[in-house]
């Protein structure tokens, strides 16, 4: 297994080259961490960014760090609260197309997002979807929810598995394929999550939930290993070649991300959806690539978006 290479994401910021770059409401960047992650992206030309935050700190963070921050425009906010109000008032005016979290928190970051008269709300709950560049695995993985919604109840896991669908679509995948995870793969009562992936394989039937393939309870095993589905006898499109992986609740999620990231190397890339535009959440710890690949999915959605705007347009 080679641990050095992450092709998948190498792919996901080539693919962005053919498509022009996203004004994105890059909010409350102070730090070096939060300004060097957009400028990099403005360089590799996949954002246009807006710096939303209090001027002086965004100079001073910038000029510690060596960072030239000439050519970007900066919207003067108080402070961070202020920072994410102004930045949503941007996506409403039309000005910014995504937007990407600096150094706030991500309540700090949401909270405007999710007021129902001024913010970006839409019939959707939001959700976060992690892509993992696992190295030695051939495709990415798509994990949800590992960082909004802590113990989502079923009517939420339908929009959390219909944003991961779109979002898999948007990025390329015409027929993603979703296993609802579970620590086995029989429906259990005793076992709440297994209930809850079978209901929501039998709205999928329904066309509750759509453009996707889903099976359920399935375990981590035999979701993502042909073999472990093969030696338990579980057919199907799904078993052994999931795309995306739904899991039960947020403290699961968490350590399946960060147990690939950290054991296997993985890069990942994680995106809030369910807004009216996607948002990009990076973390101090993040790699150059991971920085750059958020930007990429984010800029690829945001630009699907628009292409489908247009068409329903023009019809």
């Amino acid at each position: 297994m080679n641990t050095a290479t992450h092709t998948n994401f190498q792919r996901l910021i080539f693919a962005v080259e053919t498509i022009p770059s996203a004004p994105t409401a890059v909010v409350h960047p102070c730090n070096a961490a939060a300004l060097g992650g957009a400028v990099d992206a403005a360089k590799a030309g996949i954002i246009t960014p807006i710096l939303v935050g209090p001027r002086k700190k965004i100079l001073a963070a910038g000029a510690d760090a060596g960072i030239d921050l000439s050519p970007y425009e900066i919207v003067d906010a108080e402070h961070s609260h202020a920072s994410a109000e102004k930045a949503v008032a941007l996506v409403r005016e039309g000005r910014a197309e995504m937007l990407m979290k600096g150094s706030l928190s991500t309540d700090e970051l949401l909270g405007p997002v999710v007021k129902r008269d001024a913010g970006l709300r839409t019939a959707r709950r939001l959700s976060h979807c992690f892509i993992m560049d696992v190295p030695g695995h051939a495709n990415v993985l798509f994990i949800t929810d590992a960082a909004i919604n802590i113990f989502p109840t079923l009517e939420e896991k339908v929009d959390i598995v219909q944003n991961a669908i779109d979002l898999a679509r948007a990025l390329g995948i015409e027929t993603p394929k979703v296993a609802i995870l579970s620590a086995m793969e029989k429906v259990n009562p005793k076992l709440q999550s297994t209930v809850e992936a079978a209901a929501l394989c039998k709205m999928a039937d329904r066309g509750q939930i759509t453009g996707g393939v889903l099976d359920g309870p399935l375990a981590l095993d035999n979701a993502i290993s042909p073999e472990a589905a093969r030696i338990k006898g579980i057919g199907g499109p799904v078993a052994g070649h999931a795309d995306i992986l739904v899991v039960p609740d947020l403290e699961a999620g968490n350590l399946l991300s960060k147990s690939l990231a950290f054991l296997m190397n993985a890069d990942s890339a994680g995106i809030v959806l369910g807004a009216r535009v996607p948002i990009t959440l990076t973390s101090r710890a993040d790699s150059v690539q991971s920085r750059l690949a958020s930007c990429a999915v984010a800029a690829l959605v945001a630009h699907r978006r628009k292409e489908a705007a247009a068409i329903e347009g023009v019809v």
